[in-house]
């Protein structure tokens, strides 16, 4: 997992007018949070905090006016819905050896048996529980020859060491289904009637 620093900024000002000047100086609003402690209102640079947040539950080392350096995670992230750029991002404080829990995306290998059938992903993302500083970016599950009607479930999915599901184990993840098979047999049934016809 990657950890990437960044250097914040106390912010002071607050509302939409104040928002739109820090967004003007290419900067971010921020709000870190946790721990039991006030929220800590920052600034952090715009390019900077873009790339970080590219990389799935980023871990962020935050340079806080130079004089205080803390750990978090992103818990909330607002883009402008037409441009994408961001437009206020919510921190989670975390510290070394802290378990937290995040989302991680889960992708496939493998092919599905023949027959057209398609694969649902019921879940995008498996919540999990994690060490803060070596939270998985993702997990790879094979669904190579399954069949219409087969799941895959929560406990099926090969966790990385120390990591552990946050979700009940019986939860269906992947399904496959068959593909169109109501529109096939209606086709079917008015091929029929039109060779009785």
């Amino acid at each position: 997992m990657s950890e990437v620093k960044l250097t914040a900024e106390t912010r002071t000002e607050f509302g939409k007018g104040a928002a739109r000047r820090i967004r003007r100086d290419n900067k971010v609003p921020v709000v870190l949070y946790g721990h039991g402690s006030d929220p800590l209102h920052l600034t952090l640079p715009g390019h900077d905090l873009q790339l970080a947040l590219r990389t799935p539950n980023v871990l962020i080392s935050l340079d806080i006016d130079g004089k205080t350096n803390e750990l978090a995670i992103p818990k909330a992230v607002q883009r402008d819905p037409l441009k994408g750029f961001l437009e206020h991002v919510d921190l989670q404080l975390v510290k070394r050896g802290e378990k937290v829990t995040v989302e991680i995306f889960v992708h496939t290998e493998g092919e599905l048996a023949p027959g057209g059938n398609l694969l649902e992903h019921v879940l995008n993302a498996l919540p999990v529980e994690t060490e803060a500083t070596h939270i998985p970016e993702s997990v790879t599950v094979s669904v190579e020859g399954l069949e219409a009607g087969a799941s895959i479930l929560a406990k099926d999915i090969p966790l990385p060491s120390g990591t552990t599901l946050a979700v009940e184990e019986d939860t269906v993840v992947l399904q496959v289904l068959a593909a169109q098979a109501e529109e096939t047999e209606g086709e079917a049934a008015g091929g029929e009637e039109a060779a009785e016809a």
